[in-house]
C-alpha cells in the first residue's frame, strides 16, 4: 500500500506563488511517473503536471511557463511551484503516483488533496 500526503495550499493574491509538496510513502519499489491533478467546482478533474522517473514532463499548456514540477526521486517527493497564479487556477489540488510496489504489484495512488484559492 502507498500513502501520499500533500501540503502547501493555501489563499494567494491573484500574481502570488505557492509551492505544493507531495510525498509518497509505503512498500514502494519504483515510482514511474508522480503528477498534479486540479478540480475546479463543478468541473472534471484535469492534469496540471507531471513528471517521469527520467524527468520527462507534461504541462497543461494553461499552466505552462508558470508552474514548474519538479522530484526529490531519493525522497520519493513531487514539488509543483505555482507561479503569477490566476483566479482561474483555484481548485483542489491532488497528488498522483504510479509504479510498483516491493510485492511486485503496481499502484496507482491519490492525495487527499489540498485547496489552492486565488483571490483578492
Amino acid at each position: 500500500q502507498v500513502q501520499l500526503v500533500e501540503s502547501g495550499g493555501g489563499l494567494v493574491q491573484p500574481g502570488g506563488s505557492l509551492r505544493l509538496s507531495c510525498s509518497a510513502s509505503g512498500s514502494i519499489f519504483r515510482i514511474y511517473v508522480m503528477g498534479w491533478y486540479r478540480q475546479a467546482p463543478g468541473k472534471q478533474r484535469e492534469l496540471v503536471a507531471s513528471m517521469a522517473s527520467g524527468r520527462s514532463t507534461n504541462y497543461a499548456d494553461s499552466v505552462k511557463d508558470r508552474f514548474t514540477i519538479s522530484r526529490d526521486n531519493a525522497k520519493n517527493t513531487v514539488y509543483l511551484q505555482m507561479n503569477s497564479l490566476r483566479p482561474e487556477d483555484t481548485a483542489v489540488y491532488y497528488c498522483n503516483a504510479r509504479g510498483e510496489q516491493i510485492s511486485t504489484r503496481g499502484f496507482d495512488s491519490w492525495g487527499q488533496g489540498t485547496q489552492v484559492t486565488v483571490s483578492s
